[in-house]
């Protein structure tokens, strides 16, 4: 596994974010075509449409099963860079700190997360700027 950057810390799951994805929307473009081409048949116009509410709830599914993921490892994330925080200086992250700024500062080393923090709240930096600003990349593995 290359050493992890800026430019490579994003993960895709080929066989969920493209395939899986991919074929859900097949599927649904093909479901609303045969809903379509069945509309004036009474015998086929029912397994049409649930064809279609199946697809659209695998789509749903899809969608909230990543979300619901990300929002536990961003509840993690929190804890994990509250924690850090507290041993190197003796006090929790400014609460002013949104979220996504936690989540830029986690791939900030030891030597420069305390600046970094104290710069992200005063200069409101992005999740993305904090990222670019980082000299000193602390890779993160475990993500989801």
């Amino acid at each position: 596994m290359p050493t992890q950057n800026y430019a490579n810390h994003r993960r895709y799951v080929p066989m969920f974010h493209f395939v899986t994805f991919g074929l859900i929307l097949v599927t649904l473009i093909g479901s609303c075509v045969n809903l379509v081409a069945s509309w004036g048949n009474h015998q086929r116009i029912y397994s049409a449409s649930l064809i279609v509410v199946v697809c659209l709830i695998l789509l749903l599914l899809y969608v909230f099963v990543r979300a619901f993921a990300l929002r536990a490892q961003d509840r993690a994330i929190r804890a994990e860079e509250n924690l850090r925080h507290f041993v190197l200086t003796g006090t929790l992250l400014d609460p002013r700190l949104s979220i996504r700024q936690i989540i830029g500062l986690r791939f900030a080393s030891d030597e420069e997360f305390i600046a970094l923090s104290r710069r992200a709240l005063e200069e409101n930096l992005s999740e993305e700027e904090i990222k670019r600003a980082v000299k000193s990349w602390r890779p993160d593995t475990y993500r989801v």
